[in-house]
């Protein structure tokens, strides 16, 4: 075991503020990295104030981690000292479960106990610390290579906010000929507008706010929905293929529904805390799909990244101090940040 400084905090109502966090020394199939960027990520927030009630103190979040490796055991064949690469959701999984098996690590019957932060650390016997940290050690089969040509800062929150909507429109088949709507401009929007455009779809964008027009065609929307206008939405009744919702708090979906195609789907991935309100009867008369999903597996989110390299795609981050944490959060609850908040970890010792 070593012990490296990380940012954290000891119960649900304390700010965050530099801590000690312990790592396992590098198993002969580990990577140790030392971490250069990690992405802010509102699940972040929702861990350390213990809103889904399952945090374990003291709790270290971070889970869009890019850095280099910085030690290797002696089984690792897949990277060296010094590639660039990243860590996401997850550190590990069962590995034999059905879902493991087909690559769908993210669905694993075990549970969350592989969580980059929140699960189970099995060497140390103590609950898994994220990457507000100096270092993390990593089994390698859930390490990831970063595109050298991507702006490693802009990449980390690839490693949730781009697969969590790369994954779902891999899945429901965007691209040339479909029509997709991403519901919401925030930090998985913004990401959900940039991978439908660049797979190829007629992609829009459907909002409540009229200031979101401009960077949402910059991103790449075709259309900007104004959801409250009534005779707006009626224009595109039943014209989507696909809509993914990326918005966490509660609303209507009764609206969104009547703009599917018969049989087409829409796909939740913001995790509101409170039940979502919806007539079923837009689902039943148009035999439409409502389903939800979460991240992507180890193979799938190797692929988006190399589509991202491919297509030169990002996020839009604001980079911050990590004296600043606590700050990020509270504009974070307000919406304001275009798109993502990013740590720049050489700030972590001032």
């Amino acid at each position: 075991m070593f012990v490296c400084t990380g940012y954290g905090t000891t119960d649900a109502a304390t700010p965050l503020a530099p801590l000690t966090v312990n790592r396992r020394d590098p198993g002969e199939f580990d990577v140790e990295i030392e971490i250069l960027y990690c992405g802010v990520c509102h699940s972040d927030l929702h861990f350390a104030r213990n809103e889904w009630g399952f945090t374990q103190y003291p709790a270290v979040p971070g889970h869009e981690i890019v850095g280099r490796v910085a030690r290797l055991g002696g089984g690792v064949t897949k990277y060296q000292a010094g590639d660039l690469v990243g860590v996401g959701c997850m550190v590990d999984s069962c590995r034999s479960c059905a879902s493991c098996r087909e690559g769908l690590e993210q669905y694993c019957d075990g549970g969350f106990a592989g969580q980059t932060y929140g699960g189970f650390e099995p060497v140390l016997q103590e609950p898994s610390k994220g990457g507000y940290a100096e270092r993390i050690v990593v089994d390698e089969n859930f390490v990831l290579r970063i595109p050298a040509n991507l702006d490693p800062a802009a990449a980390a929150p690839l490693l949730c906010a781009g697969i969590t909507l790369y994954s779902p429109l891999r899945h429901w088949g965007a691209g040339p000929g479909k029509k997709v709507g991403i519901i919401g401009l925030g930090g998985l929007g913004h990401m959900g507008v940039k991978l439908a455009h660049a797979m190829g779809a007629e992609t829009a964008l459907f909002t409540t706010s009229t200031n979101k027009t401009e960077d949402a065609r910059r991103l790449g929307a075709t259309h900007v929905i104004l959801s409250k206008d009534e005779a707006e939405m009626a224009k595109h009744a039943e014209s989507f293929d696909l809509i993914i919702d990326t918005v966490a708090a509660a609303h209507d979906l009764s609206p969104y529904f009547n703009t599917l195609k018969r049989e087409a789907t829409m796909v939740q991935v913001g995790a509101p805390d409170k039940p979502l309100p919806f007539n079923v009867f837009p689902l039943l008369i148009k035999r439409r799909n409502f389903a939800g999903s979460i991240i992507g597996g180890i193979k799938e989110t190797q692929e988006m990244l190399e589509f991202c390299g491919t297509h030169n795609i990002t996020a839009d981050i604001e980079l911050i101090r990590m004296d600043q944490i606590n700050e990020a959060y509270e504009r974070m609850l307000k919406s304001d940040v275009k798109f993502r908040f990013c740590i720049d970890m050489a700030t972590l010792k001032g």
